[in-house]
């Protein structure tokens, strides 16, 4: 299914009533002419639905024009205090948000939406927090947006020391004419990342990406997830590892993508925090990298800090939040226990303040746009699209949506071929099934006379493939 963007649907709102909804992130990632983040191109798609867009914070909300939805954008909101500030009295209806935490104290009646992958900082318990079990409101998502985005910023962490060729001292010599390569350049000796082993524990839309990312470079791809996903995961041609130790088994990088899991009530802990501990980081091999451009929690400090000093992890790349609070100075999110381990550790650490993925323009204006068209559908039919944990009564769930080639492929991808791209497919599937049944109609020693028409057969798998790449129709089916 695929989120409505239908310019006409606020024309379907309730006409006795005016919803707001609090946009609590930038929309805009690239600068305009005033030097500041420019949010107008989903100013311009709200407006287009109907909407209205307000450079302010909502005020008496009887005032508004009714029959229309009201976004207001806020993105400067941060701490917990402003946030319950805000939207804790449920003035909003629903809230867009991208890296910003919504403290369970903050109201939202109606829905929403996170933009990118997962939803653990949707912590709202209007409805249930970042599982979205339990509440009264629509907790969804958008995910695949940044699914790319963020696997390449995990693969230049990785090359950042894979081959480990120090660039910068060469660069530095080379630019003062101090390097002779006829005598020096044996001084320097590098591996190249084909052939290194890459475990990559998750196989959502992110890890996927990872996955193909790592095989273009030919690195050796082994993946950890849920049994479910084994079959997908061996068709695509990598290898499944059902233990996370012997996932890590041998690996040189490790990448971890599967998300903060449920919460526990009573504890407040999420059931993947630690996941990476020194069971599994001492089963890499000697000098591996680490990267968790995911969530921080995720890996056990006390036990990376242990992995880095007897060299196990020779580099390590995370990517996690930090706060800081604007009039004290202190500092709190995710990343402070990382911080720890700078003085020790400093050149072997790349810390970033979660900006892997949400720094790229394009994919946060896409998931911005998303976010819009789906709390439309709720607020002008009831629907629901990329659903997080329940679906409250009265709401139709229309399922998931992801950018083309990112996730599964679905039935709705198959219906939606066209008759010439069928007749396409079924062309190119039956000129190959001629040439390779001629092939297995004759014995290995006459198969001469076939074999010179090999590049016509080559030529029909590659254009097979590059079908099923253009129409969708790769990947893990749902």
């Amino acid at each position: 299914m695929t989120a409505n963007t239908n310019t006409q649907a606020a024309n379907l709102i309730d006409p006795q009533r005016a919803y707001a909804v609090l946009i609590c992130d930038l929309v805009g990632l690239r600068f305009g002419p005033e030097g500041k983040p420019d949010p107008s191109e989903v100013r311009a798609h709200i407006e287009a639905k109907g909407g209205r867009f307000h450079l302010s914070a909502l005020g008496d909300k009887a005032g508004l024009e009714h029959g229309r939805a009201h976004f207001f954008y806020q993105p400067d909101l941060s701490t917990r205090e402003e946030l319950i500030g805000a939207a804790g009295d449920g003035r909003y209806d629903a809230v867009i948000a991208a890296a910003t935490f919504l403290p369970a104290e903050t109201v939202f009646p109606l829905a929403g939406v996170r933009i990118g992958a997962g939803t653990g900082n949707m912590g709202s318990r209007s409805w249930g927090g970042g599982s979205g079990e339990g509440g009264t409101a629509v907790l969804m998502n958008t995910p695949g947006i940044n699914s790319r985005a963020t696997a390449q910023m995990v693969m230049k962490a990785i090359l950042k020391v894979l081959p480990d060729l120090p660039v910068d001292t060469l660069h530095e010599r080379v630019a003062r004419g101090a390097f002779d390569t006829g005598r020096e350049l044996r001084d320097f000796p590098t591996e190249k990342i084909e052939g290194k082993r890459i475990a990559i524990i998750g196989y959502g839309n992110i890890g996927r990406e990872v996955a193909k990312l790592a095989r273009a470079f030919g690195m050796r791809v082994v993946i950890h997830a849920r049994p479910r996903h084994r079959g997908w995961v061996e068709a695509e041609g990598f290898v499944f590892a059902q233990d996370l130790g012997d996932a890590a088994d041998g690996a040189d990088v490790l990448s971890v993508h599967v998300g903060l899991g449920k919460q526990d009530a009573q504890t407040g802990r999420y059931a993947n925090a630690g996941l990476i501990g020194a069971d599994v980081l001492s089963r890499m091999n000697n000098g591996a990298v680490l990267v968790n451009y995911d969530r921080g929690e995720l890996v056990n400090v006390e036990a990376l800090a242990d992995a880095l000093n007897t060299g196990q992890v020779r580099h390590a790349a995370i990517d996690a939040d930090l706060f800081r609070d604007a009039s004290t100075g202190s500092l709190s999110g995710p990343m402070l226990p990382y911080l720890d381990l700078v003085g020790k550790h400093g050149g072997r650490l790349e810390l970033l303040p979660h900006a892997a993925a949400d720094t790229d323009h394009p994919s946060r204006v896409a998931g911005a746009k998303q976010a819009v068209d789906q709390l439309f559908d709720v607020i002008c039919r009831n629907s629901v699209t990329n659903a997080k944990g329940t679906v409250p009564p009265g709401y139709l769930s229309l399922g998931v949506t992801t950018p083309l080639g990112i996730g599964p492929v679905t039935a709705d991808h198959i219906l939606k071929l066209t008759s010439s791209e069928c007749s396409e497919l079924a062309d190119v599937c039956d000129r190959q099934s001629r040439l390779w049944q001629a092939l297995s109609d004759v014995a290995p020693a006459e198969r001469g006379v076939v074999a010179e028409q090999g590049e016509e057969l080559v030529r029909l798998i590659d254009r097979f493939c590059l079908l099923a790449e253009k129409l969708n129709l790769r990947g893990p089916y749902q």
